[in-house]
């Protein structure tokens, strides 16, 4: 027998296990009610509620602004149309248009949204990245204040046809998300790729801003990307913004270095400083033109078996204090981390490292799942216009300083190690601060849990304040009160 009660159909997918049924237990909440606007790949999203049945219940308007002039007619002009402020400004008009049009006479029943997203799918040539913005403005109950979640996407397949289906699939996950998830941002986030796979998608970039989202603090969020598989990697900004790889890094020089950051201590600082101004001196560059990072692999992250996320927020408030944007990746590898900035910048990449990052790179175990072993993998690491700078390390037992010119490597890789140096693609660093070269991160890291004070000198003020302000890493106030 066919259910005619309403509240019996939104009952039957209170537990969805499909995409067709999760469109349709938010076409059957009776206080859902809103527009799409979709631009650049058909309106894939919007189909599916369509398609479901009882579509009439909740959109309001669906639109396609394919055109560019149209779309700025109605968006304002954009200098990027697949970009986040193109992505913003349609919700900003479609949200508002909702609650100026349909608040007066149906605003106390009703929890408004605007969905968008804004995409560039495979092109007939397959020339193009293919990728997205997609977000969603909404009421979490009729009449409160304006939530919201963004995403980018990367879109995998080799299909345009598939490449549709994918994005129209997400976009759902997306809304019914919103609708019903926003309790929890981790559930929300894991529930983007049901019915999906990371095969199809990347999503590289998240944020949860607004009346529900109060209290999510946007860099776990961009942890969680990393930590569940959603992507490989994740970025955000001195201010705890989260940032979209492809708008930081385009048509920009990338230096990087990549650390425990157990605290920042002062060669941490002195590494990338000295690293920049000889890469800046060799590009020529302008100011602006090379961006920094500094990265924390999930390696890092997860020493102790499991991710401590104070010890993480920890990391994140120090690395802030440096003005610096943070990289999260899972990249363990560094010829897949410069693979993954090449995808988004043809300008030249450098690495920062010191001597024992330097021995690892030439250890052989750490390429044992490549068919061509290391020299496959530096074959990876140097196809691109990509240099490593090179900071000393002097051996604390003996005295010796250690640099490019007397590191001892394997044997059997000693030609390999020569034909690198002399390519110049390992260049050593001899504007750092010698005054600084005694200080390694786990003496500063004992020193604080052990109430030494000589610490503070190890680290720059900044971090020193923010460690002690915030008592990170076991910090304790010795003084006497």
């Amino acid at each position: 027998m066919v259910k005619s009660s309403r509240v019996n159909k939104v009952e039957d997918f209170e537990n969805p296990s499909n995409t067709r049924e999760k469109a349709l237990r938010v076409n059957l909440d009776p206080t859902r009610y809103g527009a799409f606007a979709e631009i650049g790949a058909g309106q894939e999203v919007a189909r599916w509620f369509f398609r479901v049945g009882a579509a009439a219940s909740t959109i309001s308007k669906t639109i396609s602004a394919y055109d560019m002039a149209v779309s700025d007619a109605i968006y304002g002009h954009s200098k990027r149309y697949v970009s986040r402020a193109r992505l913003e400004s349609m919700l900003d008009h479609e949200h508002s248009l909702n609650l100026e049009r349909l608040g007066p006479s149906r605003g106390e029943s009703t929890a408004f949204f605007a969905f968008a997203d804004t995409v560039a799918a495979r092109n007939y040539h397959g020339t193009n990245e293919a990728h997205g913005w997609m977000g969603v403005r909404y009421q979490a109950r009729p009449g409160a204040e304006d939530s919201q979640i963004l995403i980018h996407v990367r879109m995998l397949d080799h299909e345009n046809g598939l490449q549709q289906e994918a994005l129209g699939i997400v976009g759902v996950n997306l809304l019914y998300s919103a609708c019903f998830l926003d309790h929890d941002p981790a559930q929300m986030l894991e529930s983007l790729l049901d019915n999906l796979s990371t095969d199809r998608i990347e999503i590289d970039m998240a944020e949860f801003s607004g009346d529900r989202f109060r209290l999510v603090d946007n860099r776990v969020i961009s942890l969680k990307l990393v930590q569940l598989g959603l992507s490989s990697a994740a970025m955000f900004g001195p201010s705890g913004e989260v940032l979209q790889p492809s708008e930081i890094l385009r048509k920009h020089s990338v230096l990087i270095e990549r650390g425990s950051f157990r605290p920042v201590t002062c060669v941490n600082v002195d590494m990338l400083d000295s690293a920049r101004d000889v890469f800046a001196a060799e590009l020529n560059a302008e100011p602006g033109q090379i961006v920094e990072l500094m990265e924390i692999t999930m390696r890092n992250l997860l020493v102790t078996g499991a991710i401590d996320l104070n010890d993480f927020l920890a990391r994140a408030d120090m690395l802030a204090a440096t003005g610096k944007i943070v990289l999260i990746s899972d990249y363990f590898e560094y010829y897949r981390l410069a693979a993954w900035l090449s995808r988004y910048t043809t300008e030249p990449i450098a690495l920062a490292m010191g001597v024992p990052s330097l021995e690892d790179l030439f250890t052989e175990q750490y390429y044992s799942d490549l068919e061509g072993g290391i020299l496959e993998a530096f074959g990876k690491l140097f196809t691109k216009n990509l240099r490593i700078y090179v900071y000393p390390w002097r051996n604390p037992d003996t005295g010796e300083l250690r640099t490019v010119d007397n590191l001892v490597v394997p044997a059997h890789v000693t030609g390999l190690y020569r034909h690198i140096v002399d390519g110049k693609k390992l260049r050593q660093l001899t504007n750092y601060n010698p005054a600084l070269i005694h200080i390694f991160s786990r003496d500063v890291l004992k020193r604080i849990q052990d109430g030494d004070p000589d610490w503070v000198t190890m680290v720059p003020p900044k971090i020193a304040e923010v460690i002690q302000r915030r008592h990170f890493f076991g910090y304790r106030d010795t003084r006497a009160s």
